[in-house]
Protein backbone atom coordinates (compact mmCIF):
# COMPACT_ATOMS: atom_id res chain seq x y z
CA UNK A 1 0.00 0.00 0.00
CA UNK A 2 1.06 3.62 -0.87
CA UNK A 3 3.16 5.47 2.64
CA UNK A 4 1.47 8.54 3.43
CA UNK A 5 3.84 11.26 3.56
CA UNK A 6 1.94 14.39 4.71
CA UNK A 7 1.96 16.52 7.79
CA UNK A 8 -1.13 16.97 9.41
CA UNK A 9 -2.68 18.89 11.76
CA UNK A 10 -6.12 19.35 13.19
CA UNK A 11 -8.60 19.42 16.07
CA UNK A 12 -11.58 17.35 16.94
CA UNK A 13 -14.63 18.19 19.15
CA UNK A 14 -16.51 16.12 21.22
CA UNK A 15 -19.96 17.11 23.01
CA UNK A 16 -20.91 15.58 25.80
CA UNK A 17 -25.04 16.07 27.34
CA UNK A 18 -25.79 14.63 30.62
CA UNK A 19 -22.81 12.44 30.62
CA UNK A 20 -19.15 11.57 31.83
CA UNK A 21 -17.05 11.59 28.97
CA UNK A 22 -14.53 11.23 31.05
CA UNK A 23 -14.34 10.01 34.61
CA UNK A 24 -11.20 10.05 37.15
CA UNK A 25 -10.58 7.11 39.61
CA UNK A 26 -13.27 8.82 42.18
CA UNK A 27 -15.97 8.44 39.26
CA UNK A 28 -16.09 12.26 38.83
CA UNK A 29 -15.73 13.88 35.65
CA UNK A 30 -11.85 15.33 35.38
CA UNK A 31 -11.28 18.78 36.48
CA UNK A 32 -7.78 21.00 36.44
CA UNK A 33 -6.98 23.01 39.29
CA UNK A 34 -8.85 25.95 38.22
CA UNK A 35 -12.27 23.54 37.96
CA UNK A 36 -12.18 23.30 34.20
CA UNK A 37 -13.71 19.70 32.98
CA UNK A 38 -11.07 18.30 30.72
CA UNK A 39 -10.59 14.82 29.40
CA UNK A 40 -6.91 12.99 28.61
CA UNK A 41 -5.64 11.91 25.31
CA UNK A 42 -6.32 8.15 26.63
CA UNK A 43 -10.32 9.05 26.76
CA UNK A 44 -10.58 9.73 23.09
CA UNK A 45 -7.30 6.97 21.69
CA UNK A 46 -9.66 4.56 23.73
CA UNK A 47 -12.50 4.91 21.67
CA UNK A 48 -10.50 5.34 18.43
CA UNK A 49 -9.11 2.25 19.10
CA UNK A 50 -12.68 0.31 19.80
CA UNK A 51 -13.95 1.38 16.45
CA UNK A 52 -11.16 0.10 14.75
CA UNK A 53 -11.47 -3.13 16.34
CA UNK A 54 -15.33 -3.15 15.70
CA UNK A 55 -15.25 -2.13 12.00
CA UNK A 56 -12.29 -3.38 10.71
CA UNK A 57 -11.88 -6.43 12.04
CA UNK A 58 -9.19 -7.81 9.79
CA UNK A 59 -6.44 -5.43 11.61
CA UNK A 60 -4.50 -5.87 14.97
CA UNK A 61 -5.30 -3.87 17.48
CA UNK A 62 -2.43 -4.00 20.49
CA UNK A 63 -3.19 -1.89 23.04
CA UNK A 64 -6.67 -2.96 23.93
CA UNK A 65 -8.30 -4.98 26.83
CA UNK A 66 -8.24 -9.08 26.05
CA UNK A 67 -9.35 -11.72 28.24
CA UNK A 68 -8.50 -15.16 28.37
CA UNK A 69 -10.72 -18.25 29.29
CA UNK A 70 -11.59 -16.85 33.07
CA UNK A 71 -12.37 -13.44 32.04
CA UNK A 72 -9.04 -11.91 33.59
CA UNK A 73 -7.15 -9.67 31.55
CA UNK A 74 -4.07 -11.03 29.45
CA UNK A 75 -1.10 -9.44 30.27
CA UNK A 76 1.42 -7.94 27.70
CA UNK A 77 3.48 -10.97 26.77
CA UNK A 78 0.48 -13.18 26.24
CA UNK A 79 -0.98 -10.05 24.15
CA UNK A 80 2.15 -10.33 21.94
CA UNK A 81 1.81 -14.64 21.55
CA UNK A 82 -1.87 -14.16 20.94
CA UNK A 83 -0.73 -12.14 17.68
CA UNK A 84 2.58 -13.29 16.38
CA UNK A 85 3.44 -16.54 18.33
CA UNK A 86 6.50 -16.26 20.28
CA UNK A 87 9.26 -14.00 20.27
CA UNK A 88 11.72 -14.37 17.64
CA UNK A 89 15.30 -15.22 18.99
CA UNK A 90 18.67 -15.51 17.30
CA UNK A 91 21.76 -17.70 17.40
CA UNK A 92 22.27 -17.05 20.88
CA UNK A 93 18.60 -17.69 22.12
CA UNK A 94 17.94 -14.12 22.59
CA UNK A 95 15.16 -12.01 21.54
CA UNK A 96 15.22 -10.35 18.64
CA UNK A 97 14.23 -6.73 19.26
CA UNK A 98 14.27 -5.75 15.64
CA UNK A 99 12.12 -8.38 14.66
CA UNK A 100 9.85 -7.28 17.39
CA UNK A 101 9.35 -4.13 16.51
CA UNK A 102 8.68 -5.60 13.21
CA UNK A 103 5.71 -7.50 14.09
CA UNK A 104 4.27 -4.53 16.65
CA UNK A 105 4.32 -2.19 13.61
CA UNK A 106 1.58 -5.23 12.23
CA UNK A 107 -1.01 -3.44 14.65
CA UNK A 108 -3.05 -0.47 13.19
CA UNK A 109 -3.03 1.04 16.62
CA UNK A 110 0.88 1.33 17.32
CA UNK A 111 1.32 2.64 13.39
CA UNK A 112 -0.97 5.04 14.77
CA UNK A 113 -0.18 5.95 18.25
CA UNK A 114 3.16 4.86 18.74
CA UNK A 115 4.09 1.88 21.51
CA UNK A 116 6.40 1.39 25.16
CA UNK A 117 6.89 -1.79 25.33
CA UNK A 118 8.05 -3.44 28.31
CA UNK A 119 7.62 -7.25 28.17
CA UNK A 120 9.95 -9.83 27.93
CA UNK A 121 12.14 -6.91 25.54
CA UNK A 122 11.73 -3.43 26.05
CA UNK A 123 10.82 -1.40 22.54
CA UNK A 124 10.25 2.47 22.31
CA UNK A 125 8.25 3.84 19.07
CA UNK A 126 7.37 6.91 18.77
CA UNK A 127 4.05 7.51 17.14
CA UNK A 128 2.90 9.69 14.14
CA UNK A 129 -0.31 10.83 15.99
CA UNK A 130 -0.10 12.80 18.74
CA UNK A 131 -3.57 14.02 20.58
CA UNK A 132 -3.22 16.70 23.25
CA UNK A 133 -6.08 16.81 26.36
CA UNK A 134 -9.47 18.10 25.95
CA UNK A 135 -10.30 21.10 27.33
CA UNK A 136 -14.07 21.76 27.99
CA UNK A 137 -14.85 24.70 26.47
CA UNK A 138 -18.36 25.37 27.11
CA UNK A 139 -18.28 27.63 30.68
CA UNK A 140 -21.75 26.86 32.06
CA UNK A 141 -21.32 23.20 32.57
CA UNK A 142 -22.22 21.80 35.97
CA UNK A 143 -21.36 18.46 37.30
CA UNK A 144 -23.65 16.65 39.32
CA UNK A 145 -24.14 13.49 41.15
CA UNK A 146 -27.05 10.96 41.80
CA UNK A 147 -27.86 8.04 43.59
CA UNK A 148 -28.19 4.87 41.71
CA UNK A 149 -29.37 1.32 43.55
CA UNK A 150 -28.81 -2.20 42.56
CA UNK A 151 -31.49 -5.17 42.89
CA UNK A 152 -29.32 -6.86 44.95
CA UNK A 153 -29.29 -7.31 48.71
CA UNK A 154 -26.68 -5.67 50.83
CA UNK A 155 -24.52 -8.99 51.65
CA UNK A 156 -21.64 -6.90 53.82
CA UNK A 157 -23.39 -7.83 57.09
CA UNK A 158 -25.21 -10.78 57.93
CA UNK A 159 -28.52 -8.87 59.87
CA UNK A 160 -31.68 -8.99 59.02
CA UNK A 161 -31.79 -5.01 58.49
CA UNK A 162 -28.66 -4.66 56.16
CA UNK A 163 -30.03 -7.95 53.93
CA UNK A 164 -33.63 -6.35 53.85
CA UNK A 165 -31.28 -3.28 51.80
CA UNK A 166 -30.54 -2.84 48.02
CA UNK A 167 -27.33 -1.91 47.52
CA UNK A 168 -26.96 2.04 47.22
CA UNK A 169 -24.42 3.76 44.41
CA UNK A 170 -23.98 6.80 42.61
CA UNK A 171 -22.69 8.67 39.21
CA UNK A 172 -21.03 11.38 38.25
CA UNK A 173 -22.32 13.44 35.11
CA UNK A 174 -22.07 16.88 33.28
CA UNK A 175 -24.94 18.76 32.43
CA UNK A 176 -22.89 19.79 29.02
CA UNK A 177 -19.33 19.97 27.92
CA UNK A 178 -17.59 20.59 24.53
CA UNK A 179 -14.28 19.21 24.38
CA UNK A 180 -11.70 20.20 21.88
CA UNK A 181 -8.51 17.69 21.03
CA UNK A 182 -5.77 19.28 18.83
CA UNK A 183 -3.97 16.67 17.31
CA UNK A 184 -1.10 16.43 14.74
CA UNK A 185 0.48 13.53 12.50
CA UNK A 186 3.76 13.30 11.60
CA UNK A 187 5.28 10.27 9.19
CA UNK A 188 8.38 10.71 10.05
CA UNK A 189 8.54 10.03 13.39
CA UNK A 190 8.47 6.34 12.28
CA UNK A 191 11.72 6.43 10.64
CA UNK A 192 14.41 5.41 12.49
CA UNK A 193 12.98 2.24 13.60
CA UNK A 194 11.75 1.32 10.28
CA UNK A 195 15.23 1.46 9.08
CA UNK A 196 16.02 -0.84 11.82
CA UNK A 197 13.56 -3.39 11.36
CA UNK A 198 13.83 -3.44 7.70
CA UNK A 199 12.25 -1.95 4.39
CA UNK A 200 9.07 -4.13 4.71
CA UNK A 201 8.53 -3.28 8.05
CA UNK A 202 5.18 -1.03 7.65
CA UNK A 203 4.52 3.09 7.84
CA UNK A 204 1.09 4.37 7.97
CA UNK A 205 -0.21 4.03 4.46
CA UNK A 206 -2.58 6.22 3.00
CA UNK A 207 -5.19 3.27 3.40
CA UNK A 208 -4.63 3.53 7.39
CA UNK A 209 -4.91 7.70 7.68
CA UNK A 210 -8.54 7.07 5.54
CA UNK A 211 -9.81 4.55 8.33
CA UNK A 212 -8.20 6.80 11.16
CA UNK A 213 -10.10 10.04 9.81
CA UNK A 214 -12.96 8.04 9.87
CA UNK A 215 -12.84 6.99 13.04
CA UNK A 216 -12.02 10.31 14.44
CA UNK A 217 -15.50 11.63 12.73
CA UNK A 218 -17.16 8.66 14.31
CA UNK A 219 -15.43 6.91 17.01
CA UNK A 220 -17.18 8.64 20.37
CA UNK A 221 -20.87 8.27 19.15
CA UNK A 222 -19.78 4.46 18.10
CA UNK A 223 -18.69 4.20 21.91
CA UNK A 224 -21.73 3.87 23.70
CA UNK A 225 -21.92 3.04 27.71
CA UNK A 226 -23.83 4.22 30.83
CA UNK A 227 -21.67 6.72 31.20
CA UNK A 228 -21.27 7.76 28.10
CA UNK A 229 -24.41 7.74 26.74
CA UNK A 230 -24.75 11.03 25.24
CA UNK A 231 -21.19 11.84 24.05
CA UNK A 232 -20.93 12.39 20.51
CA UNK A 233 -18.45 13.54 17.69
CA UNK A 234 -19.50 17.01 16.79
CA UNK A 235 -16.62 17.91 14.30
CA UNK A 236 -13.46 17.25 13.10
CA UNK A 237 -10.81 20.50 11.32
CA UNK A 238 -8.04 17.91 8.95
CA UNK A 239 -5.35 20.52 7.81
CA UNK A 240 -3.29 18.49 5.58
CA UNK A 241 0.35 19.97 4.04
CA UNK A 242 1.88 19.61 1.06
CA UNK A 243 4.67 16.93 0.90
CA UNK A 244 8.00 17.86 2.47
CA UNK A 245 6.58 21.05 3.73
CA UNK A 246 7.90 22.11 7.23
CA UNK A 247 5.26 24.52 8.28
CA UNK A 248 3.83 24.46 11.83
CA UNK A 249 1.33 25.16 13.20
CA UNK A 250 0.37 25.95 17.11
CA UNK A 251 -2.34 24.24 18.95
CA UNK A 252 -5.52 24.40 17.38
CA UNK A 253 -7.32 24.93 19.99
CA UNK A 254 -6.21 28.59 20.42
CA UNK A 255 -7.28 29.29 17.16
CA UNK A 256 -10.99 28.21 17.50
CA UNK A 257 -13.46 30.16 19.60
CA UNK A 258 -16.85 28.33 20.80
CA UNK A 259 -19.40 30.91 21.54
CA UNK A 260 -21.28 30.90 25.24
CA UNK A 261 -24.62 31.27 23.57
CA UNK A 262 -26.41 29.14 21.11
CA UNK A 263 -28.51 29.69 18.07
CA UNK A 264 -31.43 27.70 17.12
CA UNK A 265 -30.22 25.41 19.60
CA UNK A 266 -27.11 25.13 18.26
CA UNK A 267 -23.59 25.75 19.06
CA UNK A 268 -21.34 28.05 17.27
CA UNK A 269 -17.66 27.73 16.35
CA UNK A 270 -15.76 30.38 15.27
CA UNK A 271 -12.62 29.82 12.72
CA UNK A 272 -11.90 33.69 12.28
CA UNK A 273 -8.29 33.59 14.18
CA UNK A 274 -7.18 29.68 12.49
CA UNK A 275 -8.16 31.28 9.26
CA UNK A 276 -6.09 34.52 9.21
CA UNK A 277 -2.87 31.29 10.32
CA UNK A 278 -4.08 29.37 7.39
CA UNK A 279 -3.38 32.48 5.24
CA UNK A 280 0.12 32.77 6.71
CA UNK A 281 1.20 29.78 5.27
CA UNK A 282 -0.93 28.86 2.51
CA UNK A 283 1.41 28.10 0.16
CA UNK A 284 2.28 24.98 2.23
CA UNK A 285 -1.47 23.79 2.40
CA UNK A 286 -2.84 20.76 0.53
CA UNK A 287 -5.77 20.40 1.58
CA UNK A 288 -8.18 21.77 4.63
CA UNK A 289 -11.23 19.87 5.59
CA UNK A 290 -13.83 20.40 8.35
CA UNK A 291 -16.48 17.63 9.05
CA UNK A 292 -19.63 18.58 11.13
CA UNK A 293 -22.92 17.73 12.41
CA UNK A 294 -25.00 20.06 10.95
CA UNK A 295 -27.79 19.73 13.27
CA UNK A 296 -25.94 20.81 15.92
CA UNK A 297 -23.19 23.12 14.91
CA UNK A 298 -22.61 26.33 13.20
CA UNK A 299 -19.05 26.84 11.87
CA UNK A 300 -18.56 30.53 11.18
CA UNK A 301 -15.52 32.48 9.31
CA UNK A 302 -14.37 29.28 7.53
CA UNK A 303 -11.22 29.27 5.64
CA UNK A 304 -11.10 29.80 1.95
CA UNK A 305 -11.28 27.07 -0.06
CA UNK A 306 -12.28 24.49 3.00
CA UNK A 307 -14.27 21.28 1.84
CA UNK A 308 -17.15 21.18 3.99
CA UNK A 309 -18.36 17.50 4.81
CA UNK A 310 -21.22 16.09 6.78
CA UNK A 311 -19.95 14.13 10.31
Amino acid sequence: MKEFKNRVFGCVGVKAINSNYNADFSGQPRTLPSGTVYATDKAFKYAVKNYLKDVYVEEKIFYFKSLNNNLNPISLDETYKKLFGEYPTGNDNKIVKSMVAKNLLECLDIRFFGATFAGATNISLHGPVQINHGVNFWKSGNIYTEQITSPFSNKADDSDAERGMTTIGRQSKLDEGHYLHHFSINPLNLRDIIEVSGQDAKNISIDDILKLKEAFRRCVTWYDSTSKAGCENEFLVWIQLKDHSKAVLPNLTTLIELSQEKVNNKCVYDFAKLSEELIRISSEIELVEVYYNKQTVLMRNLPENIVENDL
